[in-house]
């Protein structure tokens, strides 16, 4: 497909590029005088790597083959790729991130707290791949729960949504719409990482604790779908209509960030009164 083509083909020029930026010295190599072109030969690129001659030639020829995680560590160490070089490597050649970076982020950093803080009546939060909530603002947690209060299990919102009473009195009739929509994006990202124990036990927990999961998740229904309309109904501000916007944020390909946009100014009335209470 044309698709994957493209993608081999600028994993070649990438290792092309990588190759010819370094010298036979840096690597502890005898210079064989002058070169026709600049840098290394694919052959000691090769033997470096631990690797035959002929696979890595297919590597820069752009072909459709399968390359192992220890092969693409071995030509990172060769090649001397910085960490961002590293990454764009193992998602070209594998389409996943190398495995210790595969760890789910467990916090946000400061700006990306001030951004959350700075939205005011709009409850906005940040969840990873597992769709743990990690950062979030005042109006989310009085919206949404005290997440500072919870316990790493509780600050799932999957875990939340399919397990508490809460979110079923916040969402209402919704419920059920809402719940087999988020339950569509958990299984897209647990296609990532389906071999991590952690969504093992995710799922065998949830489908012991929730009928409706249990009858769901052999469904293998996937959807991407980050914006829309929430209605909410709170035992406090009463009924609230939110445009839900969500983005990835730029410096993190875990993280993704919801804003919770009131939709009227009945809405931003009843959130300032929440939040001034």
């Amino acid at each position: 497909m044309k698709g994957s083509q493209d993608k081999m083909k600028e994993l070649g020029e990438f290792l092309r590029t990588r190759r010819a930026r370094l010298t036979p010295e840096q690597l502890g190599l005898p210079s064989t005088g002058t070169r026709r072109t600049p840098g290394l030969r694919r052959a000691e690129v090769a033997v470096l790597a631990g690797i035959s001659i002929d696979w890595y030639t297919w590597l820069e020829q752009g072909r459709d083959i399968r390359v192992s995680d220890q092969v693409l560590e071995s030509l990172a160490r060769t090649l001397q790729l910085s960490g961002s070089e590293r990454r764009h490597l193992f998602l070209l050649a594998a389409g996943h991130l190398p495995r210790e970076e595969r760890e789910p982020q467990s916090g946000v950093g400061p700006l990306l707290q001030r951004f959350l803080d700075e939205q005011g009546a709009s409850p906005a939060f940040v969840v990873n791949s597992r769709w743990d909530v990690v950062g979030w603002n005042r109006a989310a947690a009085l919206v949404f729960g005290d997440y500072e209060a919870m316990g790493a299990r509780e600050r799932n919102s999957v875990w939340r949504l399919f397990t508490t009473p809460y979110a079923r009195q916040l969402l209402g009739e919704r419920w059920e719409e809402n719940s087999k929509h988020r339950l569509a994006q958990f299984r897209a990202n647990y296609a990532r990482a389906a071999e991590e124990p952690w969504w093992t036990e995710m799922i065998e927990d949830l489908s012991r604790t929730s009928e409706e999961f249990r009858e769901w998740w052999p469904l293998h229904e996937v959807v991407h779908a980050p914006e829309g309309e929430k209605r909410l109904y709170h035992p406090a501000a009463g009924r609230l209509r939110f445009g839900h916007l969500s983005f990835q944020a730029m410096d993190s390909v875990d993280l993704q960030v919801t804003v919770n946009l009131p939709l009227d100014e009945d809405t931003r009335e009843r959130m300032n009164k929440l939040l001034g209470s």
